[in-house]
Formats: C-alpha cells, sequence, structure tokens
C-alpha cells in the first residue's frame, strides 16, 4: 500500500488559498514583535506550513526525509516567486546537513515528530535547540496525542473539498490503536463525479503517540523555562485549553 508521504499529488489536495491565507495569519501571531528573520522547518514536506512565511519577508530553509515531497515544495515556492533553501535530510541527523548553521526560529510542522519513537524524541529536541541561536525560537506543532489516546478517538472527518475538474473529493481517517501503544491512521479518500465513485486511494500511516509532557519535560531539560501552549491556528479565538484542543503548538524561547 503506498505511503501518503509518496505521493505529493494527493497530499496536497486539502490545500487551497483559504487555507494559505488562515497559516499565514498564523505565522504573524506568532511572530508578532519577535526579531525572527530565519527559519528552518525540519520536516517542511510540501510547505503548506511554512512556506506562507515567505510573504513575511522571512528566509525559510526546510528539510525533509521525501524528495518527491521537497520537489512539490520547490514547485510552489516558485509558482508564487519563492525560493527556499531545500534539503534533503531526516531529522534524527540534522548535523549531518546543518552543523554550525543557526537560526532565529527550528521549527518541526505537521504532527511529524511523532513518526518516530518517544525514546528518540530528546535527541531530535536536542539537535533542533543546537541549530538555534540565542535567544531564538523553537516550534512545534502537532496532533493532540494525549487526548486521542485518553478518548480512544477512531475517526476524524474532513468536509469535502470540490476540485477543480469538478470532482468532490472526500477523507475520512480511521484510527487503529495498536496492542503496542502504537497507532495506525488509515486515510481513506474518494473521489465522486455526478453522484458516481471514480476514484479511490487508501493509505496507512504509522504514528507513536507523543505525550505532551515528554516534549515540555525535555524542553526543560534544555534550559526553556516557560514554553506556551497554543491552538493551531493561533489566531484561533474561543479556543479550548489546551488539554481539549485536537491540534495544538509549542511555542519556546530559548535562553539568551
Amino acid at each position: 500500500m503506498d505511503k501518503l508521504y509518496e505521493r505529493a499529488d494527493i497530499y496536497d489536495l486539502l490545500e487551497n488559498e483559504q487555507r494559505w491565507q488562515s497559516v499565514l495569519r498564523h505565522w504573524q501571531t506568532l511572530l508578532d514583535g519577535k526579531n525572527i528573520t530565519t527559519l528552518l522547518d525540519v520536516s517542511i514536506g510540501t510547505g503548506n506550513l511554512t512556506l506562507p512565511l515567505c510573504e513575511l519577508g522571512v528566509r525559510l530553509t526546510g528539510s525533509d526525509l521525501n524528495p518527491a515531497m521537497l520537489t512539490r515544495c520547490r514547485e510552489k515556492a516558485a509558482a508564487r516567486g519563492f525560493s527556499p533553501e531545500l534539503a534533503v535530510c531526516d531529522f534524527r541527523s540534522l548535523d549531518a546537513v546543518f552543523e554550525g548553521r543557526q537560526f532565529d526560529c527550528v521549527a518541526s510542522t505537521g504532527n511529524s515528530l511523532a513518526y518516530v519513537e518517544n525514546a528518540e524524541i530528546p535527541g531530535v529536541l536536542r539537535l533542533m535547540d543546537a541549530l538555534l541561536r540565542p535567544g531564538g525560537w523553537l516550534y512545534i506543532d502537532l496532533r493532540n496525542w494525549d487526548k486521542i489516546v485518553r478518548h480512544r478517538e477512531r475517526f476524524y472527518f474532513y468536509d469535502p473539498v470540490l476540485l477543480p475538474d469538478g470532482v468532490q473529493m472526500h477523507l475520512v481517517q480511521v484510527w487503529d490503536h495498536l496492542p503496542g501503544g502504537g497507532i495506525d491512521f488509515n486515510l481513506i479518500y474518494t473521489f465522486d463525479r455526478e453522484g458516481r465513485n471514480v476514484q479511490h486511494e487508501v493509505f496507512t500511516e504509522h504514528y507513536h503517540p507523543l505525550p505532551r509532557a515528554l516534549l515540555l519535560d525535555t524542553l526543560c531539560g534544555l534550559g526553556y523555562t516557560r514554553p506556551q501552549l497554543l491552538p493551531f491556528p493561533a489566531q484561533r479565538k474561543n479556543a479550548p485549553p489546551a488539554e481539549e484542543l485536537d491540534w495544538y503548538c509549542i511555542w519556546a524561547q530559548k535562553p539568551e
């Protein structure tokens, strides 16, 4: 069975100008009053969650394990007149590509940290921290794994999307909680035209639920004293407490 991250053509079907503008406002909210001109996204994918930073004048660098995703990211950037620096890299080996560099912000976007086992998370955060200048900002966004595990949530539904060719796309995720603690996300795409199914695609992605406490405790050990838990997107009004959000972000300043 194909992996979704090997199918950039399917992966990006949910993206549109409205979502771009929402991500842009998210970063405007976070960057307000902060001296951030360079940012490294260690899990940039096709750029959905950080390419809008280019509109704000941020010099964007991105890495990802999947070359196909980076190709798509480069194409999307070029279509808007941007040229971020992109590199193939596993975020568990950031020092192999970026050693000696420092950025104003280092980010992991798109729930990507949950792809690796919990035991590897402290090492990844240490590598991200090493690339962050003193006084810089570390950013992570991800699903609320504590909530998913606590409620044993199984289904996640998306609104239908009308594609430019008139086909309507539907996406449902079905989550299988496995005996060892991992969770398989089954992503079921169906494509309908005039009431008839014309295509379907099914992908399975394996995740390791990532407790919020592990992230915060590791950051505390690295000297981050006041990490903020914020809704995603950050401009969201009247958001519930972090414990009940479906998706949240951690925003933490490195000590000077």
